[in-house]
């Protein structure tokens, strides 16, 4: 089947995409306005970048009926913003975060959670999450109306130390982390559970493999 999107309509076009690019990490993102309400909504088109700078990216679409989301709003107007990761014991929780609440109520107070002080950025962080990213905006690029890609350097990130196996190197206890991801649909999320691994291979050993020598 060729989907044409050109030829489609926005929202044949999203189910399409979200339909096959999955799983997709998700960012929980909070920012702060600047009479000091805390906004936290959850973002599935995201992932980093690179190491140096260490980057990430946001996608973040327009609400149909106020333009940008108070994260882009926020964003826009403070340059500032934290990624938390969302593990499976805090899902209900951060479904509590989609909900359309009005741009003067905070989803931490909805969805019951504590927000805890960042260092570099004035937005908070959750404090639940195991994992959370302070951001700076090094650019926003904005594709369409009131839609707009978010190109974050990362300043600091906050680890659990339950999950720190040696902070000096880094090592972290990824699976402990329990993070879910979106999948298709609406609704619908995957676990991190059912892994599998596979050695990077050379071009060299892929070569001996067959007989032959690299020249």
């Amino acid at each position: 089947m060729f989907f044409d999107f050109g030829a489609l309509p926005a929202d044949i076009r999203y189910k399409v995409l979200t339909s096959t690019v999955t799983p997709r990490p998700i960012a929980w993102v909070t920012t702060r306005r600047e009479d000091g309400v805390v906004n936290a909504a959850p973002y599935s088109f995201f992932n980093v970048m690179g190491q140096d700078p260490p980057t990430l990216v946001l996608g973040l679409l327009r609400d149909p009926k106020r333009g940008f989301k108070d994260t882009a709003a926020n964003i826009l107007d403070s340059g500032e913003f934290v990624v938390n990761l969302v593990p499976e014991r805090l899902a209900e929780a951060m479904n509590l975060t989609c909900m359309d609440a009005p741009p003067d109520v905070s989803e931490l107070d909805v969805a019951g959670l504590e927000a805890a002080a960042s260092v570099h950025v004035s937005a908070p962080r959750i404090a639940a999450s195991p994992v959370a990213f302070e951001c700076r905006s090094l650019t926003v690029l904005v594709t369409g109306p009131k839609q707009a890609i978010v190109v974050g350097r990362v300043l600091a990130a906050h680890v659990a130390d339950e999950v720190v196996l040696d902070a000096a190197r880094a090592y972290i206890d990824t699976p402990a982390l329990n993070l879910i991801a979106r999948m298709h649909g609406s609704g619908w999320y995957a676990r991190s559970t059912d892994r599998f691994q596979l050695d990077r291979p050379t071009y060299a050993a892929w070569l001996a493999a067959r007989g032959e020598i690299a020249g």
